[in-house]
């Protein structure tokens, strides 16, 4: 009951929210992130009137399946991007930019903390920062898609986003998995080969190789079917069924392997869409049938949102650094390959404001980081900075879009008065 009650509030809540959002010309992202925030435990949570509000943060955790299945949905409709077609006029752009721009983001984070970690050792070990550097090139997918869906975004500009927010989660996963390894290694005094470059590349692979079989065997029992219905639940299905074997671990010869639940997804997604001549039909259903799913994600994110840490002046300064330095590595390594890859001017400007949000992926990255001796300061400064960019970058990311002239000015419509019958004619006698 309790947990019925409370995603009723968290959907409808956040709903609600969203028409306050759009008096404030603010994308509906952020007003599920706000509601969120009201109803965790620090606001409304925090008055123990469950199930009004999520009193604990283990009760947010509890429903962490849903916030896991949305991220598969959105990963396998980014995946639909990466269409033949797009990849022969926008591949080699897409991949250096995406490749150029996250390296950059670690290169200027670990410089900027490395040398806060020499004007004053004690705040930051630097063990802590080379992890941050890495969790920096990380671009939260789940904003960015949202915000185009909702503003119905279209263009170039748009078109290279999400092939470039797809790609930095592969690089993304490199240069933690390699970061990491350093990390660990400077604390323990011996570096491991099988952590810094093997494990980051096996996990690759197999996610890579999943969901290759998964998206041509969702084509293949597609085929099947032939109502609409049917073909949605099973795309449904098959989505879920990439989502848990994402989650499946094992080692192989001392090598521990596991899955990207992103990659698995968007893989499945990718191979779907471009063997499939149906796909794009069923995608728009697929998308319909989310909305409701995405709305949840997002609220159960802002109530997952530590205010604690706004308490903590060690790590407001730490954060404070990443925050700024991260948007400049971000900003400058979309101009600098933009401008190297013969983009044109209005996504070399825009490109790199559209790639600040950061969540899921970075709180992920900030959990196994908690394995180092000061694993607790980078998960509290990715929280920090999570919180800033959760609630500033989807707004940041619809106005470089406006900029760019990839978001038409909104019109109001009505859908009691777009659907009502027509008013009956009388016949003149």
């Amino acid at each position: 009951m309790q947990i019925l009650i409370q995603l009723s509030f968290s959907l409808v809540g956040g709903l609600l929210m969203s028409r306050l959002a759009k008096k404030l010309n603010l994308p509906a992202v952020t007003a599920y992130l706000v509601a969120g925030l009201l109803l965790g435990p620090y606001c409304l949570g925090a008055l123990q009137l469950a199930p009004l509000g999520f009193s604990t943060a283990e009760a947010v955790a509890n429903l962490d399946i849903i916030s896991q299945v949305a991220l598969g949905f959105i990963a396998f409709t980014i995946g639909n991007e990466f269409r033949l077609e797009q990849l022969r006029s926008m591949g080699r752009q897409a991949i250096t930019v995406g490749v150029l721009q996250a390296v950059a983001t670690t290169a200027l984070v670990d410089a900027a903390l490395i040398l806060l970690h020499f004007i004053n050792p004690a705040l930051i070990s630097v063990s802590s920062a080379i992890t941050l550097g890495a969790i920096a090139a990380a671009t939260a997918p789940a904003a960015t898609l949202m915000v185009v869906r909702q503003y119905k975004a279209d263009g170039p500009l748009t078109k290279l986003l999400l092939l470039v927010v797809a790609i930095d989660d592969a690089v993304g996963l490199v240069l933690f998995s390699a970061s990491f390894g350093v990390a660990a290694a400077l604390e323990s005094g011996s570096i491991s080969v099988l952590t810094v470059l093997v494990e980051p590349v096996v996990e690759i692979v197999l996610s890579l190789g999943l969901g290759a079989v998964a998206g041509w065997m969702l084509f293949w029992v597609e085929k099947f079917f032939h109502s609409r219905s049917k073909r949605l639940s099973i795309s449904i299905g098959f989505v879920l069924l990439t989502v848990g074997l994402s989650m499946v671990e094992f080692e192989v010869g001392g090598v521990h392997c596991g899955f990207s639940l992103l990659l698995v997804c968007m893989m499945t997604g990718t191979i779907f869409c471009n063997i499939c001549d149906f796909s794009e039909e069923l995608m728009g259903r697929v998308d319909g049938w989310t909305a409701p799913l995405f709305v949840l994600f997002f609220v159960l994110s802002g109530a997952e949102l530590n205010l604690k840490v706004l308490s903590n002046p060690v790590v407001l300064l730490i954060g404070a650094v990443y925050i700024v330095f991260r948007s400049l590595g971000k900003c400058l390594g979309a101009y600098g390959s933009c401008a190297m890859t013969g983009c044109s001017e209005n996504i070399t400007k825009h490109l790199g404001v559209t790639l600040l949000p950061q969540a899921g992926v970075a709180l992920g990255m900030a959990l196994t980081a908690q394995r180092l001796a000061e694993g607790s300061v980078v998960r509290n400064v990715v929280l920090f900075s999570v919180l800033v960019y959760e609630l500033v970058g989807p707004a940041l990311t619809k106005r470089a879009l406006i900029a760019a002239g990839e978001i038409k000015t909104e019109g109001k419509t009505n859908a009691r008065k777009k659907n009502a019958p027509p008013k009956p004619v009388r016949l003149s006698e």
